[in-house]
């Protein structure tokens, strides 16, 4: 069975899309969440949690009145860094079998070909090289757009307002690099500093629409991280901290499953924009399956020129 689009592809059609993809294909993208995006997730928030237990603990220690000694402090603190390296290690682990899975399962949706987990995780060994260095050189932008930011935006903008604005505008921008990034290694044979120049030219002409999908997604993770920090983190009642931990835990999920498959789509929607044959990389065949624009034709809405 071949998914097909059945609403113009703006931004509302995306997200519409991506949902009903996840729900046509309910088997696989269940097993996908259950062994990748689940452990991801509950990496994600425990961090969070435990961090802000570690944090406290050498708070409360650096105290001078308390007169702890010092090596207790050291000890904590070097607990603190081997955790954070832990846990980065697990994430990108984690985050890159997630990605490899969600992206190969959409495509195999437009092209037709079979949806078993044991194909759909096999695609993993295959591109975890390309994925792993596209994810490094991600991180590498990020943190030095942030170390512009503080040096060129913050200090030199007076109004909050503005100057978050300015960043949040940069980040979207690069939020859709990397992630499009991501889908191209999966998909293609770039990766790394080549994939990231292939996703700003595959974004050409659908900026807006794909700001705006990408802009709705962090906005959803922030609120949930925000939601996680006041009434799990720092909350007082025991059962309300459960309740809303796991209730937390379960949303996280099902956002990051639908973050996946939306960047997947919007890979598609660029690639059509531009008129680019599609390659797939990781199917049976070995010598490359091309996919041409008869197989994406659910894509050709006649409304895809008003997006």
């Amino acid at each position: 069975m071949e998914q097909l689009i059945t609403h113009p592809l703006n931004f509302y059609g995306i997200l519409i899309e991506s949902v009903s993809i996840i729900f046509s294909w309910k088997k696989i993208f269940a097993e996908i969440t259950v062994a990748t995006i689940f452990p991801l997730s509950l990496l994600s928030l425990c961090h969070a949690h435990i961090s802000e237990l570690l944090l406290s603990i050498i708070l409360h220690n650096q105290n001078p009145s308390l007169n702890n000694p010092n090596y207790a402090f050291l000890s904590e603190e070097t607990a603190f860094r081997l955790f954070n390296a832990a846990y980065i290690i697990f994430f990108l682990a984690l985050s890159l079998v997630s990605t490899s899975a969600v992206v190969d399962a959409v495509a195999r949706v437009y092209t037709a070909n079979e949806l078993r987990f044991s194909e759909v995780m096999g695609v993993v060994l295959k591109v975890w090289k390309r994925v792993m260095a596209t994810f490094l050189w991600s991180w590498i932008l990020v943190i030095t757009y942030n170390m512009a930011a503080s040096a060129l935006i913050f200090p030199w903008i007076s109004d909050g307002i503005i100057a978050f604005g300015v960043y949040a505008i940069g980040f979207v921008y690069i939020s859709i690099v990397w992630h499009l990034a991501s889908v191209v290694s999966v998909l293609e044979e770039d990766c790394g500093t080549d994939a990231m120049i292939k996703s700003c030219g595959l974004v050409r002409g659908r900026m807006v629409i794909s700001g705006a999908v990408f802009f709705f997604l962090n906005l959803c993770f922030v609120w949930i991280e925000v939601v996680f920090q006041r009434y799990v983190v720092v909350g007082e009642m025991v059962w309300r901290r459960i309740g809303c931990g796991i209730l937390c835990l379960l949303v996280l999920c099902g956002f990051t499953l639908l973050g996946l498959v939306a960047q997947t789509v919007v890979y598609f929607v660029c690639k059509l924009y531009h008129g680019e044959i599609i390659i797939i990389p990781n199917s049976n065949d070995p010598n490359h399956h091309k996919v041409d624009f008869g197989d994406y034709a659910p894509f050709r809405s006649n409304e895809l020129d008003q997006c």
